[in-house]
C-alpha cells in the first residue's frame, strides 16, 4: 500500500489537522481488523424463557408492534435469509436464527438486558460496537428492546430461516460476466431506411426502432441543432448571433465546425468535469458530519485541476493514474498534486483523543470504507463493500 508516501502531498489539499494526512501502515492494520467486525449486530444463543404456548397477549402485542417491525426496517437488509450477503452469520428473520446465533457469540440474555450485548450495541456504548451502523435508534425504540429483553424475549415466530451455505466461488463462470467481457467490433446492422443513418451508431439505433415497428422522428431544424450541441458540450446557450451565422451557414461540415469550437472553449471542461467531480464525490467542506468537521480550504485545487484534465484532453489512463499516485510519476511536478484530492476530500469523521479506541477505529474505519467505495465503484464499476466484513 502507498498511502504513506502519497498522502505528504496532501498536506495543502486538506486541513492541517485531518487524520488522514498521518494514517500510518499500523493503524491501517488496526482498521482492517475493524472492518471486519463492525458489521456484526443482533445474535443469541439462550433459549427464550417464554414457550409458545405460554406468550400472553401482552407478549405478542409487544413483539409484533415494538420488535418485529424494528428488526425488519433495520436489520433484515443484512441479517435475513433474503440477504444478498448474510453478516456475521447472524440471521434475525426467525426464532431459530436468534437461539442460534452468529459469529460474535452470546448478546441475548432472556430476562437479563444489562447482560445482553445486544442492547449495549444498540445503545452505542463507547465500549462496544455501535449498531445499527448507520445511524444511533430512537431512545424510545432501545427502550422497547431493553424492556422485550426483560419481559424474556418472547417470540412468537416458528418459521425456520435456513443459514446461507459457503459455497466454492466459480471464477470461470463469473468471468463470463457480460461486464468483464473484452470490447468487440460488430458490423453494422441491415436496415430498410438506408438512407437516414449518418454513421454506425445510427444504424443500430434504426435497426432497433425497425425491429419494434418504429420510425425515426423528424430532423431537428438547425436553431434546435445548435442549441442541443452548446447544451450539451458547454452548458451555456448560444448567442442570437452564433445561432443566425450557424442558420445561414450551408456549408457541409458547419455542424462539425461547430463542435470542434465547443469542444476547444474552457467551459467544456466545467460543464464535463462535474460528472467526474460527482464520481470523486467532490465536496468543499464536511459540515454534514457534525459541527467538528469545517471546510476543505483548498478543495477547489482539485476541481480546476479535473477541469485543466477535461480541456486538455488528457488520455484517461494518465488522468486515473495521476489521482492516485502522481508523486510516484517522474514526469508530473507540484502542478499535478491536487490530483491526489480524489483520495484527500473524502470525509472525515472527528475524532479526538477523548474518544475510546473502539470509536476511533471505528471512525478510522469508516473515513477509509468512503476511499475504497468511491475508487471501486468509479474506477471499476464494482462495489467492495463486502470488504468491510469478509
Amino acid at each position: 500500500m502507498r498511502y504513506r508516501r502519497v498522502t505528504p502531498s496532501l498536506r495543502g489539499l486538506i486541513p492541517p489537522d485531518s487524520n488522514i494526512v498521518d494514517m500510518t501502515m499500523k493503524t491501517l492494520r488496526k482498521v482492517t481488523a475493524v472492518i471486519v467486525c463492525t458489521s456484526l449486530f443482533l445474535c443469541s444463543a439462550f433459549p427464550l424463557s417464554a414457550a409458545d404456548s405460554e406468550l400472553t397477549q401482552q407478549q405478542l402485542d409487544f413483539f409484533e408492534k415494538k420488535i418485529r417491525p424494528v428488526l425488519i426496517q433495520h436489520c433484515y437488509e443484512c441479517h435475513s435469509a433474503d440477504s444478498k450477503n448474510l453478516k456475521g452469520s447472524l440471521l434475525v428473520d426467525s426464532k431459530q436464527g436468534l437461539l442460534e446465533g452468529g459469529d460474535s457469540g452470546t448478546a441475548l440474555v432472556p430476562g437479563k438486558p444489562g447482560e445482553s450485548l445486544m442492547l449495549e450495541t444498540m445503545k452505542y456504548g463507547e465500549d462496544s460496537y455501535q449498531m445499527p451502523p448507520k445511524g444511533k435508534l430512537p431512545d424510545k425504540i432501545i427502550a422497547d428492546f431493553e424492556k422485550w429483553i426483560a419481559m424474556g424475549a418472547a417470540d412468537p415466530r416458528t418459521e425456520a430461516s435456513s443459514k446461507a451455505t459457503k459455497t466454492e466461488i466459480d471464477f470461470d463462470k463469473a468471468r463470463e460476466f457480460w461486464s468483464f467481457q473484452p470490447p468487440r467490433h460488430y458490423p453494422a446492422p441491415e436496415v430498410k431506411q438506408k438512407d437516414w443513418p449518418k454513421n454506425k451508431i445510427d444504424a443500430f439505433i434504426l435497426a432497433a426502432q425497425e425491429a419494434k415497428g418504429f420510425t425515426p422522428a423528424p430532423a431537428a431544424t438547425k436553431q434546435t441543432l445548435i442549441r442541443r450541441a452548446y447544451f450539451d458540450l458547454i452548458g451555456l446557450p448560444p448567442t442570437p448571433a452564433e445561432v443566425d451565422a450557424f442558420v445561414k451557414d450551408e456549408s457541409p461540415d458547419a455542424y462539425a465546425r461547430v463542435i470542434d469550437q465547443l469542444l476547444q472553449s474552457p467551459h467544456y471542461g466545467e460543464r464535463w468535469g462535474r460528472h467526474w467531480l460527482d464520481v470523486a464525490r467532490y465536496a468543499e467542506d464536511n459540515t454534514n458530519m457534525g459541527p467538528h468537521n469545517g471546510p476543505f480550504p483548498h478543495a477547489y485545487r482539485y476541481r480546476d485541476w479535473v477541469i485543466k484534465a477535461f480541456n486538455a484532453d488528457m488520455p484517461y489512463d494518465e488522468f486515473v493514474i495521476r489521482q492516485l499516485a502522481t508523486d510516484f510519476l517522474p514526469e508530473t511536478g507540484p502542478e499535478d498534486y491536487p490530483a491526489l484530492g480524489f483520495m484527500g476530500l473524502g470525509p472525515s469523521y472527528h475524532k479526538e483523543v477523548a474518544l475510546s479506541q473502539v470509536t476511533l477505529e471505528n471512525r478510522y474505519a469508516d473515513d477509509w470504507e468512503d476511499r475504497v467505495d468511491s475508487l471501486c465503484r468509479g474506477l471499476l464499476g464494482l462495489t467492495m463493500a463486502c470488504a468491510r466484513c469478509r
